[in-house]
């Protein structure tokens, strides 16, 4: 496994719970319950940033990516 392979892995993973954490968000009728999970989301998103830019990193510098 390449570490290209295991941060897309991990990017989808981060994606499908910012999705289960919108989706709790909007079914949940506690207002602090609905705070929670869109600050989870916030974080998430803040993640999956961050994976895709060392995941765009990777692929510009590294040689063994651009023969891809």
């Amino acid at each position: 496994m390449t570490v290209q392979s295991d941060l897309q892995k991990a990017i989808a993973s981060a994606q499908s719970l910012l999705g289960q954490y919108s989706t709790f968000a909007e079914q949940t009728q506690d207002k602090a319950v609905k705070k929670m999970f869109n600050e989870l989301s916030q974080d998430m998103q803040h993640h999956i940033d961050t994976l895709n830019l060392r995941l765009d990193y990777l692929k510009k510098n590294n040689p063994m990516f651009q023969q891809q």
